[in-house]
């Protein structure tokens, strides 16, 4: 829910004025104009852009961000909506909610955040609207289930189900971080040692052969070893910082070109291991919100709308998306979920027997479960499933080591005993 700039004529004492105000629409507009100026009588309301000076203070501010930008750590982020759920549930104020648990956090970014939503909730902002300002830093599935909360009259409930579900996003990120130590931990020190070897050990051997005017009748893998010597003794830092630069290319233009975007998620989701990681933590999150929004009573086309933003991977989000096309065409989320070709059968027919009997919830939440379970296995036995790949690619480079450099030593060796 973006903000919109607004041009306010008014009067106060007989005397006309404007000034230029952000809301999410006109009427909100009036209304935080009417609170913050109560004596003066508006005239004219229309929509401008922003004026020069804020657009340059904005462009300042995104600048300085980039550089020196902090992130919200999640610990502080779920312990702050934990306290929120428990205040709104005491009947305590939104507003005055938000304004303590800002006073209290730990994390400097998330007090600022905090103050400036207790600033857009005195000017007449809704909470949605205020905490959509800093989607980057709270998620999509944070203002998906705060809106939830204004929308539903339950903010408490929609707090404690977001501070769960955020945990569990967590905890998963840990257990991946987890999982995937000991693997980065050997590939690391495999190319160190490879580093090493290509740059100590085999210049050695190279000058050896050199000596004895054997470097036109050198064995393939031989051949193979010199040159990724050659290669990184001459063009290493080279090598270095076109990667470096490569690295920073791909990263961007995954940001910033969508067309690029689609690809990379496209093919991410057919990498070993890596595609079943993207695919179920993404179902997981979507049915996940589902379900909550539809057990609240949220219409099913918008509970798929807010859904879909939880979904991060765009080749996904794209085959999600047809089924709210197919529910608005009046076809049962059924056939529609059917249709994405994402779901098993046996799940198509846990919704279909939820659909049918009016617990739609109570089914979605049984398919999250299923998704839930099927990436906690992956990350459980993440190691397992990639040991032989690592096995496979030291065997490779051992190999590869020893006949590049034994093979023209038993070769020089039989030529003496033939001599």
């Amino acid at each position: 829910m973006s903000l919109k700039h607004f041009e306010i004529v008014y009067s106060v004492k007989g005397k006309q004025s404007k000034t230029v105000l952000q809301a999410v629409n006109r009427a909100d507009m009036i209304k935080i104009f009417k609170a913050r100026n109560p004596d003066s009588a508006v005239i004219r309301v229309t929509e401008t852009s922003a004026p020069l000076n804020e657009t340059l203070e904005k462009l300042k501010n995104n600048i300085m961000d980039a550089i020196f930008k902090k992130s919200v750590k999640v610990e502080f982020l779920i312990a702050s909506f934990r306290q929120l759920a428990v205040m709104s549930n005491a009947g305590i104020p939104i507003h005055d909610s938000v304004k303590e648990v800002g006073k209290a956090a730990a994390d400097e970014r998330l007090r600022s955040i905090f103050a400036k939503i207790d600033d857009d909730l005195n000017a007449g902002l809704s909470l949605t609207a205020s905490a959509s300002a800093f989607k980057e830093e709270l998620g999509d599935i944070s203002i998906a289930m705060i809106e939830l909360g204004e929308n539903t009259g339950n903010m408490a409930d929609s707090l404690k189900k977001l501070s769960d579900i955020l945990e569990e996003v967590h905890e998963n990120r840990k257990k991946f971080k987890k999982a995937i130590r000991y693997p980065l931990t050997i590939i690391t020190a495999m190319a160190v040692a490879f580093v090493i070897l290509m740059t100590q050990v085999v210049p050695k051997f190279r000058d050896i052969f050199k000596q004895l005017g054997a470097e036109e009748k050198l064995p393939l893998p031989t051949k193979i070893l010199l040159g990724i010597e050659s290669a990184l003794n001459n063009y290493g830092l080279y090598i270095l910082v076109v990667g470096i630069v490569a690295f920073l290319f791909i990263t961007r233009s995954y940001k910033t070109n969508p067309i690029f975007h689609a690809k990379c998620d496209k093919y991410m989701l057919k990498v070993y291991l890596i595609g079943k990681i993207i695919f179920y933590s993404n179902l997981n999150r979507f049915t996940l919100v589902l379900s909550e929004l539809i057990h609240a009573g949220i219409p099913v086309v918008e509970a798929l709308d807010t859904s879909l933003l939880t979904v991060t991977n765009t080749t996904l989000q794209d085959r999600l998306s047809l089924v709210k096309i197919s529910v608005q065409r009046g076809i049962s989320l059924t056939d529609s979920f059917r249709e994405t070709e994402l779901f098993e059968n046996m799940l198509i027919q846990m919704i279909q027997a939820g659909e049918q009997s009016g617990t739609l919830d109570m089914m979605l939440s049984k398919v999250t479960d299923y998704f839930r379970d099927k990436f906690n296995a992956i990350i459980d036995n993440l190691s397992s499933y990639i040991e032989p790949i690592l096995l496979a690619f030291l065997a490779c480079m051992v190999l590869l080591m020893a006949l590049g450099i034994f093979m023209p030593m038993w070769e020089m060796g039989s030529a003496v005993k033939g001599g």
